[in-house]
């Protein structure tokens, strides 16, 4: 009888837990909700002060006792507590008032590829804590290939790689599951890290990393660009103490982010030779599918290509891609169930 109630006032959503933003899709509707993953916490009281988007603008403008973290380290909940808080926000935020005391949806969730069984059970429980009745988990490079509509359960070898903010996950993918994967701790977040680096030991210059992140938006890249691009950089003098700005341009932000950039077409290269041959014969043919906010970077594409001589593209809407995967999993369960991760699921009694 309970089971009933609840899928009545339930509505079924798929979530892309991402360490830089959580999407959340609704059963019916599409893409509701995307905003940061960041809780902001008073740590004199403990409560939870802001959630998502209010909480992002607190990011380095809060009193000492108001700290914005990110509950979520590499795509792994790092703080249970608060991704349980952060999880129940989201769930409430997609039904209104009325069906918000009854709301016990079916959730399905991204994770990335290669977490061990204890962190899979943090996500599992954090989100029947904050109010799941049922939860399925998906590896984050199949979520994005099920999301660009890649032919996932058939015997075509296809070779996703999904850029995030915390973690890069690679994955060969036939037959409905992942054939060779790899997942690194550089993306996104890194290439910021990366150009604040660079600042501090080429100019004795201190930045924020909400300016590190908008300079490599603007003028990031990772191959060499037809025209020239050019940004000023401001901060902290460490030497002075005072504000200071620098110009600075696309070939001094790619020098900075090099090493990384290098890491991260290095594993895809290894991920390439330890792929069956068959199956890579398909990948030559149908080509490298970026996914996520870190494909983005300009010249990426090109630079895979180049090195590994297989055909990159970027998929339309990459950053929606893992969210767009979980509901499309959603409306039929059944069918795409080999693609989930193995999991004992409890239900919640009726």
């Amino acid at each position: 009888m309970l089971n009933k109630i609840f899928s009545y006032f339930s509505k079924d959503i798929g979530i892309d837990l991402g360490t830089a933003n959580t999407l959340v899709y609704v059963r019916g509707r599409g893409i509701v909700i995307n905003e940061p993953s960041v809780v902001a916490v008073n740590q004199k009281t403990g409560q939870i002060v802001a959630i998502g988007t209010e909480a992002k603008r607190m990011v380095g403008r809060t009193p000492a006792q108001i700290v914005a973290t990110r509950p979520l380290v590499a795509g792994v909940v790092s703080d249970f507590e608060v991704t349980e808080e952060m999880l129940k926000y989201f769930i409430r935020k997609v039904h209104d008032r009325t069906s918000a005391f009854f709301a016990r949806p079916r959730v399905v969730i991204g994770i990335p590829s290669g977490v061990t069984e204890v962190e899979k059970r943090a996500v599992e429980d954090a989100a029947r804590n904050a109010g799941a009745r049922e939860v399925y988990l998906v590896e984050e490079p199949m979520a994005a290939a099920v999301g660009v509509r890649l032919p996932v359960q058939e015997a075509i070898g296809s070779l996703i790689v999904d850029i995030g903010g915390g973690t890069t996950d690679i994955a060969v993918i036939s037959l409905g599951g992942i054939v060779v994967s790899k997942n690194l701790k550089v993306a996104g977040d890194k290439f910021n890290e990366d150009i604040i680096r660079f600042a501090r030991d080429e100019f004795k210059l201190l930045l924020g990393e909400r300016t590190a992140e908008d300079i490599k938006i603007a003028i990031g890249s990772a191959h060499e660009l037809p025209e020239p691009l050019e940004a000023m950089m401001r901060g902290r003098d460490l030497v002075t103490g005072l504000p200071k700005e620098i110009a600075v341009d696309d070939v001094d932000i790619r020098r900075a982010m090099r090493h990384s950039i290098n890491v991260l077409v290095n594993a895809i290269k290894a991920t390439v030779e330890e792929t069956p041959p068959e199956l890579v014969a398909d990948v030559m043919h149908r080509g490298i599918v970026l996914v996520g906010g870190g494909s983005l970077l300009k010249g990426l594409d090109r630079l895979i290509s180049e090195e590994t001589h297989i055909p990159v593209r970027v998929a339309e809407d990459s950053l929606t891609a893992v969210v767009r995967g979980t509901g499309i999993i959603l409306e039929d369960v059944d069918a795409l169930r080999e693609v989930l991760v193995n999991t004992d699921y409890e239900k919640v009694p009726s």
